[in-house]
């Protein structure tokens, strides 16, 4: 669940005037719109309601189980939060921290920055028509950091100590310390009705109907097949200016297919709408035909100004064989990426650099004074490396073999990292000292890796490494990847404009441990643990830059992944005819929720959807 994309797009006024309330709150005091505005400028506030949109999941999904996306067990319907579900505070597409007045339409920070009262707005109604309270704001708070609920709840609101009641529809939250981020955080709670599962524990809320206060209602189901939200007439905040022009269409609906070839054919046959390629090699050979050259599906690349997405295989330090920041180096030396993007991505991608790669937040070069403040209380804890060389990059391979980077010579410094390391060739095979094999299992859930795995795999069987790739279920990928059972496992985090505290789920070592958390990596680091610190109490934006520059830097010189790669654009196609869009495209956005929130249908899409 990718909770800090739905809760950072949040707030605003400057966090270092004494005391503020008004219509949003911003990070660092960077508000766009004032108070009494129209419409958000990436909106058409006269597009017409009506008409259907049929989609696809932009991530793998098999099937759903459940109706609540809040807990641990088991897989929600895609777009179930964000259509169903709102918080006290939106967020916008064109301002990475600040967000607008929504449930409640007032927030008012106090002096000492401790706490915040939001004022609930008096129009917001659930589907129900019950009205929104107070009393639902603090059942939802504390069912979210309960064990009720999937763990990562308890670190994104970590830093809330607690939830007061003030009056009907006023609540106060009390955080444990001054951190100019928590106003947003507390802003991007999702509410729900105190009335949903009837008293039952959250964990035991599966199929109960949601009872929320968004622009849709969960409509027609295949249940764990294809899933339909309907849109509310009576929607509380269809002229809201944080609402008007967007949320147009009648039905949502979304398709889930068992692989990509099934899909893209559905796609082609008119079975759906609208589709995101994540493929290179598919985007170039199989988004071809009649039916695009005669302009009846559209085919685009659209530019964007998100931060690159961290992608790459990622090691499980849980298991004693990938401890060794040497074998990790090695197991990465074998990657040829190069080749592969010539011969398989059409040269499509650029390479993850790091972890906030193509942002003001990733590292170059040596640290500078600013870096250097942050990380020289840490010279005891951190590798002499990270003061006196160059951030790492990836192993680049040349075709020439003068140049000393051909993958032989890569494999050469693997091999002989992972002698350093205690792990030989010998009988037929790489182990340690104790005569085990160097085992390795890739786990995938679609199949689309394989020819990304098996050249990789033929490297790493040249230095005596035995390699088996599983594809298995989403869902059983998913449960596997929560108790953490796996060795290396390919996964992607969606770059943010402004990363904060859900760091501390992905790289604190309070997570490691916790099933379900973002803590992939298994990683306990106390150097880590303190820029963390330093990141989630940044006030200015040139603070968080040197300290999330500072983590890009420590996290780069672990070898914790072995970086995949990223694109400039989003690659899109939906069907011509059927749909239109502003004029004006937001810097920050994903395509899907771009197109459900601001398109809207054409005037034959209109007729068809009644």
């Amino acid at each position: 669940m990718r909770m800090r994309a739905f809760l950072l797009a949040l707030a605003g006024l400057c966090w270092a005037l004494p005391t503020w309330a008004g219509h949003a709150y911003a990070q660092f005091g960077d508000i766009k719109y004032p108070a009494g505005f129209s419409h958000f400028d990436y909106v058409n506030p006269d597009a017409p309601k009506g008409g259907v949109i049929t989609l696809v999941p932009p991530t793998r999904l098999s099937n759903f189980d459940k109706y609540n996306p809040y807990t641990l067990k088991g897989s929600a319907p895609p777009a179930l939060n964000g259509l169903v579900f709102e918080s006290l505070l939106t967020g916008t597409l064109d301002e990475p921290t600040t967000a607008y007045g929504l449930l409640a339409q007032d927030v008012t920070v106090a002096p000492d920055k401790l706490s915040a009262v939001f004022t609930l707005n008096p129009q917001a109604r659930f589907h129900n028509g019950d009205p929104v309270l107070a009393a639902d704001v603090k059942h939802s708070f504390d069912k979210l950091v309960s064990k009720e609920a999937a763990p990562q709840f308890r670190t994104i609101f970590g830093e809330i100590r607690g939830v007061t009641i003030l009056d009907e529809r006023r609540v106060r939250f009390d955080f444990k310390r001054v951190n100019a981020e928590l106003p947003l955080i507390a802003g991007s709670l999702p509410v729900f009705s105190r009335k949903w599962g009837e008293g039952k524990p959250l964990d035991q809320i599966v199929t109960d109907m949601p009872i929320g206060s968004g622009p849709y209602r969960i409509g027609k189901v295949n249940f764990g097949k294809d899933i339909t939200y309907e849109r509310d007439p009576d929607y509380w905040a269809r002229d809201l200016n944080v609402r008007r022009g967007m949320f147009n269409f009648d039905r949502i609906s979304y398709k889930i297919y068992k692989d990509n070839t099934a899909q893209l054919e559905a796609f082609k046959a008119g079975e759906f709408d609208y589709i995101q390629a994540f493929i290179a090699r598919e985007w170039a050979r199989a988004y071809t035909g009649k039916q695009f050259e005669r302009g009846e599906l559209i085919k685009k690349e659209l530019r964007h100004g998100n931060a690159g997405d961290f992608q790459g295989f990622l090691f499980n330090l849980r298991r004693d064989k990938f401890k060794d920041v040497r074998v990790r180096q090695a197991i990465a030396l074998a990657m040829d990426y190069e080749w592969m993007n010539r011969q398989l991505f059409y040269n499509a991608y650029t390479r993850v650099r790091g972890y906030f790669v193509g942002s003001d937040f990733e590292a170059k070069g040596r640290p500078g004074p600013e870096e250097l403040a942050v990380l020289e209380p840490l010279r005891r804890q951190l590798p002499p490396e990270v003061y006196t060389e160059e951030v790492p990059l990836p192993p680049f391979t040349s075709l020439d073999p003068a140049s000393g980077q051909t993958l032989r010579d890569n494999l050469r410094r693997a091999r002989d990292l992972l002698a350093a390391a205690g792990w030989t060739y010998r009988d037929g095979a790489l182990r340690n000292a104790r005569g085990e094999p160097f085992t390795i299992e890739f786990l995938d859930n679609s199949g689309s890796m394989s020819r990304v795995v098996t050249p990789y795999a033929r490297n790493l069987e040249k230095l005596g490494i035995q390699v088996n790739t599983k594809v298995i279920d989403f869902a059983i990928l998913q449960k596997r990847m929560d108790v953490f059972d796996f060795e290396i496992i390919s996964n992607r985090l969606i770059g943010s404009e402004a990363p904060g505290t859900e760091l501390l789920e992905r790289y604190g070592s309070k997570s490691a441990d916790v099933e379900g958390s973002s803590n992939v990596i298994g990683l306990k680091d106390p150097a880590v643990d303190a820029i963390l610190d330093q990141v989630i109490s940044a006030r200015t934006r040139p603070e968080l830059v040197a300290r999330l520059q500072a983590l890009d830097r420590v996290l780069r010189h672990g070898h914790y992944a072995v970086p995949h790669w990223y694109s400039g654009v989003h690659r899109v196609a939906w069907r011509a005819g059927r749909f239109e869009q502003p004029a004006v495209t937001p810097r920050y956005y994903q395509p899907e929720s771009w197109v459900t929130s601001v398109w809207w249908a054409t005037p034959a899409n209109l007729a068809g959807g009644k």
